[in-house]
Parts: C-alpha cells; sequence; structure tokens
C-alpha cells in the first residue's frame, strides 16, 4: 500500500466502523477494540514490553520481506509475542504475502486464520496462498467475515 493512502484509509473505515480505526504510530500503546492499519511504505510489528504492554513498532527494513508493510513481518511479530487467541485473517491481494505468519501463528500461538472465498475476492492470490498452507480455520465471503470473528471470540 502506498504511502499516504493508508491514512485516509483509516479515516474513511474510522467513520463507517463501530470500532476505532486508525493509521498505527511507532512505540504507541496498542488499545482494545481498535484496529490498526500500518502505514504505507512501512512494516508493522506488535511487541509485548514487559508488564505485559503490547506496542507497535514501525520501520523500513525489507530483508526477506519483499512488501512494505508486510503481512508476513506483522503476523511473524504476532507470533513472538506469545499472546494466544490471535485471529489473522487474509482479504483480497496479489501474491502470498501472510502465508509464513499465518503458519506461524497456528503453529505457536493456536491462532484462528480466517481466509476470504475467491467469489468475493477482487484478487484471489493471497486467500488462495494461505488456503494452500492448510492452517486455515474458515473460508469465508467478505460479508460473513466479521461473523466468523464473533464465532470465535465468543468461542474462546
Amino acid at each position: 500500500m502506498p504511502k499516504g493512502f493508508t491514512k485516509t484509509l483509516a479515516d474513511r473505515l474510522d467513520k463507517i466502523s463501530k470500532l476505532s480505526v486508525k493509521e498505527g504510530e511507532d512505540n504507541e500503546i496498542i488499545k482494545e477494540g481498535t484496529v490498526y492499519i500500518s502505514p504505507g511504505d512501512k512494516n508493522m510489528a506488535v511487541e509485548k514490553s514487559p508488564g505485559g504492554v503490547y506496542r507497535i513498532k514501525l520501520n523500513s527494513e525489507t530483508g526477506k520481506y519483499r512488501y512494505r508493510p508486510s503481512v508476513d513481518y506483522m503476523l511473524e511479530s504476532l507470533s513472538n509475542t506469545g499472546h494466544k487467541g490471535i485471529i489473522a485473517v487474509i482479504m483480497t491481494g496479489m501474491g502470498k504475502d501472510g502465508s509464513e505468519g499465518i503458519v506461524k501463528i497456528k503453529e505457536k500461538n493456536g491462532g484462528y486464520i480466517i481466509a476470504q472465498d475467491e467469489k468475493s475476492c477482487v484478487v484471489f492470490g493471497m486467500p488462495k496462498a494461505a488456503i494452500e498452507t492448510g492452517v486455515v480455520d474458515s473460508v469465508a465471503p467478505l460479508a460473513d467475515i466479521s461473523s466468523e470473528i464473533l464465532k470465535f471470540i465468543y468461542k474462546w
């Protein structure tokens, strides 16, 4: 996602969502009920500080990650927090970004993985790659993803 686009996206989603939606800021403490979008051209990680506080860490490194922001980078950082009950949703997009991260979440945290179905995707690449890993728990159309998230939350 390009620089500048993510701020506009976050602002728009914030206006139409019941949850607070914002672009993540470096070293920001993560708050319950808030959705964080990685700024364009930055990788966003989640780190657990002493005392159990979760913070956003932003950087511009590329390393093994082809994209910035990288879904794999973020999901791998989440898998390293030791937090249980992580829900990862892989939605429309090209390539396979996120497929390695969901495997790590499933292995380390026992999370719940949702992939958008082919019919409701603009581009089925990322969800298809996620499904091919064998760790996806649910495949759902875009309109049903929020219901799938709630099902897991209430079960958990």
